[in-house]
Parts: C-alpha cells; structure tokens; sequence
C-alpha cells in the first residue's frame, strides 16, 4: 500500500493506467484500467477513506481489506473480486483488483427495471456469497450495485468486503444502501448485509432506488433513517421477501434461510414453464453416497432442466470452497444477531434422497456391533442445540452455509455437490486416496415413516446391477427426540465391494436429512472406521431444516 495522489494523465499510483468509468454511485467510483507493470487488465474502484487519518490506520485497512476477500474467496471460490492491491489517496481508497467477468450491475439497472426471473437468479446468487461470508464470521457491510458484477448467463462477482471495517456511518462509503440501524451509527452485522440486499433487489425490479441520493452523506443518511419504503409494484413473487429484508428493525428482519427459500420458488415456477435442455447426474435412486473421485456416473434425460443456470449451482461453488479451506469454523446466527446463520437446507428428491437423515450420538440402533453408534438414552437436546465441543485428535469442524455441520477427519473436503431445480442437495464428502466417502442429504419429500423410506430404497437397491446384499433388518431408532431408521447393505461399484450404513431421520413432517458412511467391505470393522462413524454421528447438527 503507497500513499499517492492521482496524476494528471489518469493514472493511480503511477501505475495503474484509468481507462473508462464503468459505474458512479454516491460515495463511490468505478473504473476499468490497466496495470502499467504487468499490463493484466484491472478494475480500480475508488471509495471515501474511514476517518482514521493516520498512516498505521491506512495499513491495518489495507490488510484487512485483502485478508477479508481472501477469506470470503476461500469459502465462494470464483464469486468474490480479489484484491491485487489497495492505494490510499488522500481522502479516497483505491481498491485494485483482477478484472471481474461480466458488467457492474449498477450499469444494467441504468437501462431500466429487470425481470422477476433475473432478480431472483442474481438475487439468490448474491445470497449464497454472503451466507458464506456470514457463516465465517465476515459482514460485507457496505453492499451496492457498484460492488456486484453480472455475467450474462448466470453468476455475480462481489467485491468491496473489508472496505468498512468500523461500525456507525462513517465506515459506509453508500448512505442510499445503508441500513437504517448503520444510518442511526448503530453499527451494521449480518442484518445489514441482508436490508442492502433488498434495496438491491427492489431497485432491480421497479427500477428506481429505494432511497435517491439526497446529494449528501448526512442527508442521504437520513432519508434512510426516517423515510418509509414505498410497497415494491412490479416485484410479483418476490413482493414478500424484498419487503421482509426491508424492514426496519434488524430483529424482524426475514432470515437468509427464508429469502432462500422465495427465491427458489420463483425459480422453480420458471423451471415448470421451460423446455428440456438435455442431461444432468441424477440424484441416484439407487440410495448410494455417490460418484466417487474418478468415477462418474451417467445422466438421465429430465423433463424440464435440474438446474436454472448458476442461481441453483453457486451454493455448490461456495460449499466447495468452504471444504477446501480446510474446517473454518461455523456460526449461528438469526438476521439480526452478531453471528452468521448458514443457508437452509434445500431438498433432495427421490426415493434414496427420501432417506434424509441424521445421526444420533445417543440414540441405541440395534446394528451390528462393528457398524453402530456408540449408544446411550435418547433424550438428547435438539441437533441444532447440541453442545459444541472440540473435534477429536484427527479431526476438524466442518461447517456448510446449506444448513449443517460435522466432524470430518483431517484432510477430507466436499469432494462433489449436487442440487436440483427444487432446491434438493445431496454432498458428497471424502479425499483423495481415501476410498470411504460421507453422503449428506436433506429432503422434504418423504413419507412419514423412516423405516418404510428405506424399505423403499430396499427395493430400488434389489433392482440395481450392484450385487445388493442388505445386512441385517431396518431398524427404527430415536434420535434427540426425532423419529429415524438404520440400514446397512452391501454392494458392488467399480469392482469394489463397499459396505454403507445409512441412518436417516425427520426433522418435520415430510423433511429430513441421512447420513451414509461408505467403506471398502474388508476395512468396514477397523478401529478407525468404529471411531469416523461414531463421530460423524455424535457430531452431525443442523441449524435449520
């Protein structure tokens, strides 16, 4: 970081060459340039200074400012601007980073209002990179049309996190998308993030902003502050959920989990009215934990597509990234609370998915001793309450902004991630070199029977040219006070004989998550798979569902 004033032949430090102004919001400043050293194409983005005059201040913004998009990158790989470099200039941050695909959204809201459809598809996309960011802790806090970018077939860029860093006004650089709590100098954490996501969506379809820059910060900030939010006209669909982000107390306003949830409706009504546009995995029904490394698994022609572009795929692109930054810690959180609250699950389909469930630290299932859980009562507190203790020697939290956390062993990521139009998952977990493999599914389409849902897949499991061998019966158990079902089975994939145990529940009254822990059928009774599946199942949660 050098401190430099801008020269008169438009360039920034004497090395980053302005080449054309991309966007202009109150407070903040957007151009394309050109790095005069490496000559890689830039984007520079100038925003007011927080007051902290001193040069000690300016480098611990400058680290912050890199650190915090490095680690909002790790968890939403592809999604988040990286910061090549950050000048101070006078009054003014620049923040430089590599060139971002696609256009400032502030550009397409320049020429009018967008559809439902594209709302709620740059919408959800906005949401995933911050439930990913809230779920590590991070507030961007200062979220704009300006600091988004839009590629044209799917998928957002945002920049700008760290640029804040203080609480109260004069940490936000666009009084017209503050909250009203930061606009008051209250501070702004997650609840913040979520109103500046609202306004976003609003502008995006009634084409004008929910508060017009007022030609002032002071000013601007208090027509935040008092004046009321006038009832969105063309957002159809959406209404109910921008209305709910723009509330005006923090503690009313809508979870992530239910703007998720709205926006994937939406979504999902735009699937029934599309075309079939070819093949995509299936969620097997075969109940099996799916592909693994190396291997894949065929597609089957779909009626309508599985997938609406990146809207319904970047939770994966985050979810991913989150397992390869290797077990940064999970929070919880409501909207308004000082911690983050990760995504709600989203829903598996089919018979196999209908097997959703969780594990039970203290349930007693009667599966055969090499295989079982070890067992105590089952009056045990909720999973989204259960106590957090430390991972065992070996291990590492795991934690998904889709709603769920675990205990893995050192090393192991989300090695694939699937999700359907309807907001289904199913995650795949494991390592390269290590043929055992984790599946978490959540789905809301089961029967109300845990043990008749796997009597399903019992079925769909025979049909299967996978030497299917179930081992033993299907065994009702308790789990923390849910009602939930054990199966194990034996099968053949690539030449290779695995064993799975499965053990699913339900967490209302046609939702529920599974667990499926495969290994090779010879290695099924060591020590260290007794020790993997008791903590996979002592340590599974949920925190919404």
């Amino acid at each position: 970081m050098v401190e430099v004033q801008v020269s008169t032949d438009e360039s920034v430090a004497g090395r980053y060459r302005l080449l054309e102004a991309v966007h202009r919001e109150e407070g903040r400043d957007t151009w394309n340039g050109q790095d005069l050293e490496s000559l890689r194409l830039v984007t520079l983005t100038r925003s007011r200074r927080p007051d902290r005059p001193r040069e000690e201040a300016d480098l611990r913004t400058a680290v912050r400012i890199t650190r915090e998009s490095e680690a909002v990158g790790l968890v939403c790989p592809g999604r988040v601007a990286v910061v090549v470099d950050v000048v101070v200039d006078g009054e003014f941050l620049w923040t430089v980073t590599a060139r971002p695909a696609g256009v400032p959204l502030g550009a397409l809201l320049g020429q009018g209002p967008l559809d439902q459809v594209r709302t709620a598809r740059v919408g959800l996309d906005l949401l995933d990179v911050l439930g990913a960011a809230h779920g590590e802790g991070f507030t961007h806090g200062d979220l704009s049309p300006g600091q988004v970018w839009v590629e044209e077939f799917g998928g957002v860029t945002v920049g700008g996190f760290g640029v804040t860093g203080a609480s109260g006004p004069s940490g936000v650089t666009v009084p017209a998308y503050a909250s009203p709590e930061q606009a008051r100098g209250e501070g702004g954490g997650p609840a913040a993030d979520l109103w500046a996501l609202g306004a976003i969506m609003y502008e995006m379809v009634e084409g004008r902003p929910v508060v017009r820059d007022r030609g002032g910060r002071e000013a601007t900030f208090r027509a935040v502050e008092r004046l009321p939010v006038r009832a969105p006209s063309n957002a159809g669909p959406l209404g109910p959920a921008i209305q709910g982000l723009l509330r005006r107390d923090p503690v009313e306003r809508v979870p992530e989990s239910v703007v998720r949830e709205a926006l994937t409706r939406v979504l999902r009504a735009a699937l029934d009215d599309s075309e079939p546009t070819g093949t995509l995995p299936l969620f097997e029904e075969s109940g099996l934990g799916g592909p693994r490394p190396g291997r894949a698994r065929g597609g089957l022609p779909v009626g309508r597509p599985v997938l609406l572009g990146a809207a319904l795929a970047v939770t994966a692109l985050c979810f991913a990234g989150l397992a390869a930054a290797g077990g940064l810690t999970g929070r919880d959180t409501s909207a308004a609370g000082s911690t983050p609250s990760p995504s709600a699950p989203a829903r598996p389909s089919g018979a196999a998915a209908a097997t959703a469930g969780g594990a039970d630290p203290r349930g007693t299932p009667s599966a055969p001793p090499s295989r079982s859980p070890t067992a105590s009562a089952s009056d045990s507190p909720s999973p989204s309450r259960t106590v957090r203790q430390d991972p065992p020697a070996g291990f590492f939290r795991f934690s998904s902004p889709q709603g769920f956390a675990v205990d893995l062993p050192r090393g192991w990521a989300a090695l694939r991630t699937e999700r359907s139009a309807d907001g289904s998952y199913r995650v795949l977990l494991g390592a390269d070199g290590d043929p055992r493999t984790l599946t978490v599914t959540y789905s809301t389409r089961l029967a109300p029977d845990p043990v008749a849902v796997w009597s399903e897949v019992d079925s769909s499991l025979r049909s299967d040219p996978i030497d299917y061998a179930r081992v033993g019966d299907i065994r009702a158990v308790g789990y923390r006070g849910y009602r939930g079902a054990d199966m194990e089975w034996l099968s053949t994939t690539d030449g290779v004989r695995e064993r799975t145990f499965g053990r699913g529940f339900l967490v209302g009254e046609r939702s529920g998550f599974s667990l499926r822990w495969t290994t090779p059928a010879d290695t099924g009774d060591s020590s260290a798979d007794r020790q993997a599946l008791d903590t996979f199942l002592r340590t599974f949660a949920f925190t919404s569902g």
